[in-house]
């Protein structure tokens, strides 16, 4: 976990196959890079210049904590915290012990425990796929209760319908427009999410915008 002001990094660690993940013979799937790549983004684009123009305010990032985003977002002003969603949930997941209402709610104790209206951003990047439907659910919900009144969420979801077996990446800002990829692992898509699917998923929130790629990933800019 990672909370504060870009002065101090906190790693988090975590070894072994866990029960997202693929087997890491698997082949790296064609049309996607597995070395580290620059992305331009519409919707990271929008995401940042509304928050250049709010009042200090705190932003959550969900891909885990690296220095390129704790950086960007201090430098424009603004707290940010940092939370590795998918690596709490291959830590709880897996534990056969546990019934699945406990596992969920250990989850969201773990990575999501802030005070209400704590964030005016969540940078979610390609998180909700890799959640199976009930966390998907909670966390959802959760995320609502943590975002204040007009926040915004941005969300990146695979748009090859066929495709079970996708990477997760690490998303590092460069500037306003752009973004670097730096793979991850390979992991079993627990959904696939349409445009009607999405609209369904944050039917309780506001406005959601979606922005056109040319490649497999569709951005959507969510508006609390």
């Amino acid at each position: 976990m990672f909370r504060g002001d870009g002065s101090s990094l906190r790693a988090q660690a975590g070894n072994g196959h866990t029960p997202g993940q693929v087997s890491p013979s698997q082949p790296w799937p064609a049309g996607y890079p597995a070395g580290e790549s620059t992305r331009n983004s519409r919707g990271l684009e929008q995401f940042l210049l509304t928050l250049k123009d709010l009042p200090t305010c705190s932003v959550l990032d969900l891909g885990g904590a690296n220095q390129n985003n704790i950086n960007y977002i201090t430098n424009l002003g603004h707290r940010i915290s940092s939370e590795n969603v998918l690596h709490g949930l291959d830590a709880i997941w897996n534990n056969p012990e546990p019934t699945e209402s406990s596992k969920i709610a250990g989850l969201i104790e773990q990575t999501f425990d802030y005070h209400e209206s704590t964030f005016g951003g969540v940078l979610v990047w390609d998180t909700l796929q890799f959640l199976p439907p009930p966390v998907l659910a909670a966390v959802i919900e959760r995320i609502s209760y943590l975002m204040s009144p007009g926040g915004q969420l941005l969300a990146f979801l695979n748009s090859d319908e066929k495709a079970q077996t996708i990477p997760a990446y690490s998303y590092r800002i460069v500037d306003t427009k752009t973004m670097l990829l730096a793979p991850r692992t390979l992991r079993r898509r627990e959904q696939f999410f349409n445009n009607r699917a999405i609209e369904r998923v944050f039917q309780s929130y506001g406005a959601v915008k979606f922005f056109l790629t040319r490649d497999h990933l569709r951005e959507v800019l969510v508006k609390r």
